[in-house]
């Protein structure tokens, strides 16, 4: 599959690694296709130069080591056909993700996981959502409003059995 990850996920698995950010970071690289697209770029490297000054380095190197393709951001293109995002800025990104067909789209980001259901393709999943599907679902995406609405385990593994 095809996954494309949010600025928030990037900045949590480079500057705050957690076992759990390190499993994202396994499944990601050895189970699937990784798109980020110019405009995240250019986000995260925003965020690093304000935040994490001193840290450019660890930037350039995560994105040395990490196997990505790099897709282009639509910009100054009519927007009709995409959902309104609350934060305007972030419309970009996701008509990168619908344009260059991401099946799944990483995020920790409000603004976008409202838009869930609204959202055919790309689904838009947290990080807990794509590590729990693709642990115990054989990587089949779930039906994301019954995620949504039930983030707990044992939810996830009868969601399991019921996608199998």
């Amino acid at each position: 599959m095809k996954i494309m990850l949010d600025t928030n996920i990037l900045v949590s698995m480079i500057f705050f690694p957690t076992d759990k950010t390190n499993l994202l970071k396994e499944i990601l690289v050895n189970n699937h296709s990784i798109i980020l697209c110019d405009y995240v770029i250019e986000e995260l490297r925003m965020v690093v130069q304000r935040k994490f000054p001193a840290k450019e380095n660890a930037l350039e190197t995560f994105l040395i080591q990490l196997p990505f393709e790099l897709v282009n951001t639509p910009r100054n293109t009519d927007y009709d056909n995409i959902p309104s995002v609350r934060d305007k800025k972030d419309t970009p990104i996701l008509a990168a993700a619908i344009r260059h067909d991401a099946d799944i789209f990483i995020t920790g980001d409000l603004d976008f996981l409202v838009l869930a259901d609204q959202v055919q393709t790309p689904l838009i999943l947290t990080m807990s959502q794509f590590i729990n599907f693709s642990m115990f679902s054989g990587n089949t995406p779930p039906d994301t409003g019954y995620l949504l609405l039930h983030e707990d385990l044992s939810y996830i593994i009868g969601a399991a059995h019921i996608l199998k």
